[in-house]
């Protein structure tokens, strides 16, 4: 085929070679389901096509928000990416990611995360590795018990329910980093019924303190799963409310599945000793607009620095150049400055730092931080102040 690809957004013309593009790349059902009717919601289609009108790769913008310690930053988060066979190795990929880059940036996106099947092509095009959604399995039977509290009240969930669960979740994400915000058009125009078989309540006063989204799954012997899609609770006692109600499956249901969030209130009541991996997702980060990544989060009240660095960043121009990051009060901005800097940081260090994956000596160690002279690489732990992000939703 020739080298050459032309990128451009999708039509609704485009959808069927889109779609037969994405079952071969991820061999998905042979079956067409019915066609979507108008434009997809919250979300830009990408596809490049050859000389000749193939379509040869597509890639899709989800337009989400991420929570950064209360602040919500608007995002480009990348999912769907496919290379036809004929066309792999021949810079598709990075065509089509540069062009979702430039729309994300004109969209007011500032960041990106994505879920790769592998790492190096978007290692290549300034993504890095930042954190892990990890899925476990627990025996049920593990559970502590608990003794019911008369002042707390368990129930199923109803779709009446859903915007007192969907509040509960912000309150519990929101002052965390990386979360999404589960807001605007792609979550608008989601389904309104109750997720998986059932949801799981726990009030106190009236007011929801907790919750559990579930499958029960198939059968009822040793190999029964029942998983559990979300669990969070606001408070102690209803987190162990919610894992004594978990607990009470064990007869039928030999192995609990779900996805823990690092330090919440549920993590604190389970048993994480005795989990196995179930299944493991990496994610990647990276800036859309680093100017727009910094003065769009929130920062920590306690951090206060100044550092000037230079940043390179070959597949997004305009962040190329020298920056002086300035943190105080709550809120930092990135100016751009004159001259060379001594601390020189690559997009994909960038993107650990930010991201709180890794402190600056290590990243200067994985030769994503040069330092000229005597500079201190620690002086750049500023970028990354805040605490580690972490996912809980697969995109």
């Amino acid at each position: 085929m020739s080298a050459t690809v032309h990128v451009r957004e999708l039509t609704a013309d485009d959808l069927d070679a889109a779609w037969e593009l994405g079952r071969f790349a991820f061999g998905s059902d042979p079956q067409r389901p019915a066609p979507a009717a108008g434009p997809a919601p919250g979300r830009t289609r990408y596809g490049a096509f050859d000389d000749a009108g193939r379509l040869v790769g597509k890639a899709v913008d989800l337009h989400h928000d991420q929570w950064w310690a209360g602040r919500a930053v608007p995002a480009a988060d990348v999912a769907g990416v496919a290379v036809a066979p004929e066309a792999r190795g021949r810079g598709v990929a990075r065509a089509l990611l540069s062009a979702l880059l430039r729309g994300a940036r004109d969209r007011q996106a500032a960041i990106s995360a994505l879920y790769p099947t592998v790492a190096a092509p978007y290692r290549a095009c300034g993504w890095e590795a930042a954190g892990v959604l990890r899925t476990v399995d627990l025996a049920t039977a593990a559970l502590p018990r608990h003794r019911p509290a008369s002042h707390l009240t368990v129930r199923a969930g109803t779709p009446a329910d859903l915007p007192a669960v969907a509040a509960l979740y912000e309150r519990v994400t929101r002052h965390r980093n990386g979360m999404l915000t589960r807001r605007g058009e792609l979550f608008d125009a989601a389904d309104r019924d109750l997720p998986g078989d059932g949801v799981t309540l726990v009030e106190a006063d009236g007011e929801l303190v907790g919750y559990a989204t579930w499958q029960r799954g198939r059968g009822y012997g040793a190999d029964s799963v029942l998983t559990v899609d979300e669990a969070l609770a606001v408070t102690a006692e209803a987190a162990r409310e919610l894992v004594g109600v978990l607990g009470s499956w064990a007869s039928v249901a030999p192995t609990l599945r779900l996805c823990p969030l690092d330090g919440d209130a549920v993590s604190t009541v389970l048993p994480l000793e005795s989990a196995r991996d179930h299944e493991r997702d990496l994610w990647m980060h990276r800036p859309v607009d680093v100017a727009r990544a910094v003065s769009a989060r929130g920062w920590p009240a306690h951090a206060r620095g100044v550092v000037d660095f230079g940043l390179t960043d070959p597949l997004a121009e305009w962040n190329t150049g020298t920056w002086r990051l300035t943190v105080a009060d709550g809120a930092a901005e990135l100016a751009r400055v004159g001259g060379e800097a001594e601390l020189r940081l690559d997009v994909r260090g960038f993107a650990l730092l930010y991201a709180g994956a890794a402190q600056a000596r290590s990243v200067a160690q994985a030769g994503l931080l040069h330092c000229a002279g005597d500079a201190d690489p620690t002086a750049l732990d500023l970028l990354g102040v805040g605490g580690p992000a972490q996912l809980l939703d697969y995109f």
